[in-house]
């Protein structure tokens, strides 16, 4: 289940939106530091398949860099902001 951007929040005070800092993929051995950069929100969409043949994932909801540069695409679950 999916957080609201209202309840999207990190295991402290910290908001996740636009411009926030996060840690992503928390408590694992993945986890990275970054910025948000883009949130899709509603426009991540759905999940596509065409009688027996699956087209695609639902997109992700937020757009991160990281902090080597690169990008990232995760939902609510694989990110907390950093107070």
């Amino acid at each position: 289940m999916t957080k609201s951007q209202d309840e999207a929040t990190a295991g402290g005070s910290g908001e996740v939106k636009v411009d926030a800092a996060v840690r992503v993929y928390p408590g694992t051995p993945q986890e990275v530091y970054g910025f948000v950069v883009e949130d899709f929100g509603s426009d991540a969409g759905e999940a596509v398949d065409i009688g027996e043949h699956h087209i695609v994932d639902a997109a992700r909801r937020w757009a991160v860099r990281l902090a080597d540069g690169s990008l990232v695409f995760v939902d609510d679950d694989d990110l907390v902001s950093i107070d």
